[in-house]
């Protein structure tokens, strides 16, 4: 057979190309998947705030929206201060109450706590004793903890008798001033006995009411912030 000049290196030159274009197309990599969208981020709080009460903290009768704790989160927050407000509040409880479950109000790991408890004690008729006793016990365990503690102070109705009410009274006063907390000196300043700002029963504030009380709170709450050790200063 005659040979066709040149025609063995022409024939090897293009399987060459060929070998080359397959092993090229199989090393090429698939086509990378569409990314995910980035997960959104949590909610970044500058510290915590824990509203520790009874059912005027909870919001018995509204709704957790309309509560003093929800309030006064979108009152800090609007003015810059970024904190999370918890609400943590339990209907009918006593200070003996509060003091039982505050272990389990460390787990929030509050900077701040607002101290609302002795309302159901004098309701009662406890021994203001009592009530005294328990307030400086949480308050101590609150503060060998480096936190910060607002006490909302509290009057007790007439119809329990002068001496009563009398001794209730010096109980808040003399709790803050022993331990150096921040004092609210009334906390249902305004909102106590008045029926634009409370429900039927007379006891519970109203959505109006509520609001009256953020209103009161906030300016202590301020002051907690700028004592708080996470402050920065100017």
């Amino acid at each position: 057979m005659k040979r066709i000049p040149g025609f063995s290196i022409l024939l090897c030159s293009f399987l060459l190309v060929l070998f080359c274009a397959g092993c090229e197309k199989s090393s090429e990599k698939p086509a990378a998947e569409p990314l995910a969208a980035p997960a959104q981020p949590a909610a970044s709080y500058d510290g915590t705030i824990v509203a520790m009460g009874d059912s005027l903290t909870e919001g018995l009768g509204v709704d957790e929206s309309e509560a003093w704790p929800a309030l006064l989160e979108e009152q800090l927050q609007e003015n810059g201060y970024i904190f999370r407000v918890v609400n943590a509040g339990v209907s009918g409880e006593t200070s003996s109450g509060a003091l039982s479950r505050v272990e389990w109000t460390l787990t929030l790991d509050p900077d701040i706590v607002i101290l609302e408890t002795g309302a159901n004690d004098g309701l009662r008729g406890i021994d203001p004793e009592v009530t005294r006793q328990n307030l400086f016990e949480i308050i101590e365990i609150l503060q060998e903890n480096k936190i910060v503690v607002i006490l909302a102070g509290m009057e007790m109705v007439r119809n329990m008798g002068d001496d009563y009410t009398g001794a209730f009274a010096e109980i808040y006063p003399e709790v803050a001033r022993e331990t150096g907390v921040i004092l609210i000196p009334f906390f249902l300043k305004g909102v106590a006995s008045d029926p634009q700002y409370n429900q039927s029963d007379g006891i519970h504030p109203n959505a109006e009411g509520h609001r009256l009380i953020a209103r009161t709170v906030y300016p202590y709450v301020i002051q907690a912030i700028k004592a708080w050790p996470g402050t920065v200063s100017d």
